[in-house]
């Protein structure tokens, strides 16, 4: 889809002043998603992508160009898949928000229906996610930099507290409730810092259409340093099994109850062989990673009944964040995984 809404002069003017020249023609705003826009466009030196948080006002920490630049400016070094921010504008007056200019990178996006072309192959997109999932967590932050990032410290007692209020917020009602007693009474450590992308999942994964291998990993806004089993559960908060309840299909995230792919406890193990961590306490962290996608999805509904946005695929979400919290429920009794 085409987007008339920026104002590309003043983009052009911008980057020229940084080094870097757009080329006039169409800017193609990549599809999906709920949140950041992602333009291709053309620089002089070849194509790229702006990125830019959605227009109005921003949750405070959210939508962090900021952040994500300091990620993409000194991760590439370390991990190939990272694209490299090639740009940062702070300068709000511009189009009204930061934003950055980004590596563009080749490849397929697999959302919540696995391509015909990729029929049977989930067990190798299984290991390229477990693999590059592990990759990230085990990142020397040190070396690269990104020791500053995040407060690792108090991370899942901050993470606790701040998803239950905003599921308070966004109505949550006594499931929240019921879990939020269990979280507090089933309180873990926090275990030894490690990079974060959080968010990680199977489409914002930029994917080699033969090899499988992971061109590139997107969408580093909410990047941090915490407790990586947290990653880990973010990333089975999206996982569909063949048997979960009728929600987690709703979810329509990752295609992975069909085609090979491998279900969540093997994820865990994998990933546990692969970066030597202790995954004992990953219950703790499925539940609450369920907890904030719940959340998430009762905020987003929240947006729709208030008129905020007329996107009608937001009309369901409130089902869907209410069946979610359900679903953790289940887990935190320990009648699922």
């Amino acid at each position: 889809m085409s987007e008339t809404d920026m104002d590309w002069a003043a983009v052009g003017a911008h980057l020229a002043g940084a080094g870097l020249v757009l080329l006039p023609g169409e800017r193609t705003r990549f599809p999906g998603g709920f949140a950041n826009r992602n333009y291709r466009i053309e620089l002089e030196s070849g194509p790229a992508v702006l990125r830019r948080p959605p227009p109005g006002p921003l949750p405070k920490g959210a939508h962090d160009m900021g952040r994500e630049h300091t990620i993409l400016s000194r991760l590439p070094d370390a991990l190939p898949f990272v694209p490299r921010s090639l740009h940062l504008c702070e300068d709000e007056s511009v189009i009204g928000v930061k934003f950055q200019v980004i590596e563009y990178r080749e490849g397929v996006v697999i959302g919540g229906t696995l391509p015909a072309a990729f029929a049977g192959r989930g067990a190798e997109l299984s290991e390229m996610l477990v693999g590059t999932l592990a990759a990230i967590n085990t990142a020397d932050t040190a070396a690269l930099g990104l020791d500053g990032l995040g407060r690792p410290e108090g991370f899942l007692g901050r993470a606790v507290e701040g998803w239950l209020a905003r599921g308070a917020a966004a109505d949550g009602g006594p499931v929240l409730d019921e879990l939020g007693t269990w979280l507090r009474a089933h309180a873990v450590p926090d275990g030894a810092p490690g990079l974060l992308h959080n968010d990680f999942k199977l489409d914002n994964v930029i994917v080699d259409p033969v090899s499988l291998r992971p061109n590139a990993v997107v969408d580093w806004d909410q990047g941090t340093r915490g407790d990586p089993l947290f990653d880990l559960a973010t990333l089975l908060s999206y996982w569909t099994e063949p048997g979960d309840p009728a929600v987690m299909h709703e979810l329509q995230q990752m295609p992975s109850a069909g085609d090979g792919f491998i279900t969540r406890a093997a994820v865990v193990a994998r990933w546990s062989q692969l970066t030597g961590r202790d995954v004992s306490d990953i219950r703790f962290h499925r539940v609450l990673a369920m907890v904030k996608l719940g959340v998430i999805f009762l905020q987003l509904y929240g947006l729709y009944r208030r008129g905020a946005t007329a996107d009608e695929r937001y009309a369901r979400f409130g089902g869907l964040g209410a069946g979610l919290l359900e679903f953790a429920l289940e887990i935190a009794a320990g009648r699922a995984f």
